[in-house]
């Protein structure tokens, strides 16, 4: 076998390869997202502070019953998980979001859980796990592992202001 056709053969294989790791990330709808707690006042009343911290965003659903929702406010498919966690691509303790609908189920109606225990997100339908405390929102196990299914994540960005705004 030449050199060239051994190297396309490599090439090929580690293709193969690597697609068997790819998780989808994108398998809930894509709404719209977008959450304004960009304000200093804003972000410490509903943001969160310590690692772990967690809260729940869902326009249709009011939740937080007191947040000042308004026509430009959109919180995704099944609303937005914001947690206090590890950003992969920092290394560094900062917000996280995602959407919070399960991917498995894939319904607006079933939003996935946290364990307090270890901060994993967990459906309440299909009992999968996925890792939204180190950034990822991978399928750690049930169902989400065998489709490599995991949470839609959202973009955070950090305010002038003293807050941050989440978006997709």
């Amino acid at each position: 076998m030449t050199m060239k056709k051994t190297c396309v053969i490599m090439v090929l294989l580690m293709a193969v390869l690597a697609s068997c790791e790819h998780i989808n990330n994108k398998e809930v709808p894509n709404f719209m997202v977008r959450l304004d707690l960009s304000s200093f006042a804003v972000w410490s009343t509903y943001g969160v502070a310590g690692v772990g911290d967690y809260r729940y965003f869902n326009r249709d659903k009011r939740l937080p019953a007191n947040f000042p929702y308004n026509v430009n406010t959109y919180t995704g498919f099944g609303g937005v998980l914001l947690m206090m966690g590890l950003d992969s691509s920092t290394g560094s303790y900062s917000p996280v979001a995602y959407d919070a609908a399960c991917p498995v189920e894939n319904r607006m109606d079933v939003v996935v859980g946290i364990d307090s225990d270890n901060f994993d997100a967990v459906c309440p339908n299909c009992k999968s796990r996925y890792d939204v405390f180190m950034g990822s929102g991978g399928p750690k196990s049930g169902p989400a592992i065998t489709h490599r299914y995991g949470l839609r994540m959202l973009k955070v960005y950090s305010s002038p202001s003293g807050g941050y705004t989440i978006s997709n």
